[in-house]
């Protein structure tokens, strides 16, 4: 589970087409079938939305890498960095859509087989991939891969892939992500080409050691927070041509792994036709709980536990999602924005210029969400309730995002030891995340799900009590 991706929760049906409604004609129960086709239709316009405009700034940043390696100066470093940092403000928004067998956790929509894995799967493999500089907060136990089907040479390091010109850098190279039982040996998608575009977060020196001091940032738009890659490893250096070409060849299969989701989510879609077909009760309590699954699962044991808690206990930067750039901070808002997108059917757009303003709004989406439906089912205090915790989750999500962006103190500065508080923005808002995730699973068994939406396996932190350590 280094990768942070928890396993789909089992929800009432293996496959989302295999449910049976022999026992069901749909008109005895007490939930409007129509409206759940409503909230249905919603949730996947929400979907392919976001999907959508995450292609989109995928293809952005293939463009701007390809721009850099055909005119490798700063200037146009900077502009790949940006371009990074701006495909990840829609995707963060769209995490909520996994743990359900949909398109980016399942290929045929009943094996968990599919693209999020080489897409968003985290701790990367620095090692592997290029140069790395070991201390007190890189140590051996973060570092080293047990196992790897890379075919660089042990030791790792200093062996990597990029100082091995045997290795050819290709799809194939990178098909090789999160086959090690520690899943240290991850190899593609988002993080790797953050990798390469800023390297470790290691002090400005060089030196790894940042336990107790490290860097605050600036402004909400600063680059030089994070990596200090230098221009001359994309120059002058042996191997700079190989960083070039691995760059290359993640995004591309970057843009076309988010490609072949967002077609799941397409009209006429296999997966959306069966998604949004429902002609029982059965079949609507069943799509519903999907939905909650997501929201739940991702509030209380991915993004609380695993995304936070994790990191924020132990002081950890390897633990960090975006740990490279110094982006964490948008990483947890954008997630906690992608649940109540998920809640409410709606969605807003993506920040185009890093300024903490949604301008994209091409494709906004305002649709009937859950909040309509659990009115129209008597169920107005279950939503009330539910949706005062998501307004106090965002309070505490703003004052992370605002730390690193007005304060210049990214997560990095929030998790170590000295900051570590009930005051925290990250501790408060691990404690949001936990209540919130008990109000949808509440709602789940109020609209007649039995199935549990929020995932007991999905973590090992107690995310009651953020300071506590999380098993190893």
């Amino acid at each position: 589970m280094k990768h942070r991706g928890i396993a789909v929760v089992a929800i009432l049906c293996l496959s989302i087409a295999a449910c049976s409604s022999d026992d069901d004609d749909g008109g005895g129960g007490g939930i409007d079938i129509d409206a759940v086709r409503q909230v249905l239709d919603g949730n996947a316009d929400v979907a392919l939305a976001a999907y959508s405009d995450a292609v989109d700034t995928a293809v952005a940043l293939q463009q701007a890498l390809a721009d850099f390696k055909a005119d490798p100066t700063q200037d146009n470093l900077d502009a790949a960095k940006r371009a990074w940092l701006v495909s990840r403000e829609p995707y963060g928004q769209t995490e909520v859509y996994r743990f359900r067998l949909s398109p980016i956790d399942s290929t045929n929509y009943s094996d968990e087989d599919g693209p999020e894995g080489s897409i968003n799967a985290w701790p990367l493999g620095e090692a592997l991939i290029d140069y790395v500089v070991s201390g007190s907060d890189f140590g051996p136990d973060q570092l080293e891969v047990s196992e790897h089907e890379s075919g660089v040479p042990d030791p790792i390091p200093p062996n990597n892939i990029i100082n091995t010109p045997s290795i050819a850098i290709d799809a194939a190279l990178l098909a090789n992500t999160a086959t090690a039982e520690d899943e240290r040996d991850v190899l593609s998608g988002y993080h790797a080409i953050e990798f390469l575009l800023w390297g470790q977060d290691l002090n400005r020196d060089g030196s790894a050691d940042t336990e107790t001091s490290r860097e605050m940032s600036t402004t909400r738009n600063v680059l030089n927070s994070g990596g200090h890659r230098p221009l001359s490893d994309f120059t002058t250096d042996e191997f700079a041509s190989r960083r070039h070409d691995y760059m290359e060849v993640a995004a591309a299969q970057l843009v076309a792994d988010l490609i072949g989701v967002r077609d799941g989510w397409a009209p006429g879609a296999p997966y959306r036709t069966a998604f949004t077909s429902v002609e029982t009760e059965t079949e609507a309590l069943q799509k519903l709980a999907e939905i909650l699954t997501g929201m739940g699962t991702l509030s209380e044991g991915e993004l609380a536990g695993e995304r936070m808690q994790i990191a924020f206990s132990s002081n950890s930067q390897e633990d960090e999602h975006s740990c490279f750039s110094d982006n964490t901070h948008r990483d947890i808002y954008l997630n906690a924005e992608g649940i109540a997108n998920s809640y409410f059917g709606d969605y807003a757009g993506y920040d185009s210029t890093l300024d903490g303003n949604v301008d994209q709004t091409g494709r906004a989406v305002s649709a009937f969400g859950f909040d309509e439906l659990l009115r129209q089912s008597g169920l107005s205090d279950s939503a009330q309730e539910l949706e005062e915790a998501l307004a106090e989750t965002k309070t505490a999500y703003e004052g992370i995002d605002s730390s690193a962006a007005i304060d210049g103190l990214p997560v990095d500065n929030l998790i170590m030891a000295a900051n570590q508080n009930r005051d925290n923005p990250m501790y408060l808002t691990i404690l949001a995340l936990n209540a919130q995730s008990a109000l949808i699973a509440e709602i789940a068994l109020d609209l007649g799900i039995t199935s549990d939406v929020v995932d007991d396996d999905g973590t090992g932190c107690d995310t009651n009590n953020p300071l506590e350590p999380c098993p190893a």
